[in-house]
């Protein structure tokens, strides 16, 4: 099949049925097995691989299992168990706060509201998202910067300048059943195949119905 044209509206169509066949499993690579270990996972995540956050949560459950035990804790300490991760002293500050607040607002239980997710340190609108989403089953689209990039770039948005610009696109079009597992599709789509440099299109999927893709090939000829 050959590049072609097509309406926004045929591109999701197309774009999702083929993920759906695809990765019909997709979901997060972060390692967890309860919602305050996913926000503390997601929390390191900023500007972090995956695979980093990983290696260090592990050892970092095993001090500080929940809340309680976080609360209790020093920056300094929780500053020692993740200082191989980027920005440390600011998110072991964030850690140590969200974990008190968790406490002190919300008997200790990660809440399912966005209004309230995003009152926690170091939880912005993106991590509330994913919270949403992965813990509460929640039509919520986190967007991180494989999102922003991939949905750009495949053309699924348009002049999209912000996240929350991004955000209001996606929601318009993917239905709301597909929603949470859409947000895992296009993040892994953009970590493995539409790289920031040099994106894989050669062995895309999804190539025929993207923009940049038939952009570029149209210039060449």
């Amino acid at each position: 099949m050959g590049p072609v044209k097509i309406s926004k509206k045929d591109r999701y169509n197309l774009v999702l049925e083929w993920f759906k066949v695809n990765n019909p499993l997709a979901e997060t690579e972060l390692n967890y097995s309860n919602p305050f270990e996913l926000l503390v996972a997601v929390i390191l995540s900023a500007q972090c691989t995956d695979k980093r956050v990983n290696i260090v949560t592990e050892k970092l459950f095993s001090v500080y299992p929940d809340a309680i035990s976080m609360s209790r804790a020093s920056i300094d300490e929780v500053f020692l168990v993740i200082r191989s991760i980027s920005y440390p002293n600011n998110k072991a500050k964030h850690l140590v706060g969200m974990a008190n607040m968790l406490l002190e607002k919300f008997g200790g239980k990660v809440p399912s509201e966005i209004s309230d997710l995003i009152q926690l340190p170091g939880v912005g609108r993106k991590t509330a998202n994913v919270i949403a989403s992965v813990v509460f089953d929640k039509p919520a689209m986190a967007v991180d910067t494989h999102v922003f990039r991939v949905s750009n770039r495949i053309g699924l948005t348009t002049n999209a300048k912000t996240p929350l610009e991004t955000e209001k696109q996606l929601m318009k079009y993917i239905p709301t059943e597909l929603v949470a597992i859409s947000h895992h599709w296009i993040i892994l789509h953009g970590r493995y195949i539409c790289t920031a440099r040099s994106p894989k299109c050669i062995s895309c999927g999804i190539r025929d119905y993207c923009k940049f893709y038939n952009s570029q090939n149209k210039s060449k000829k």
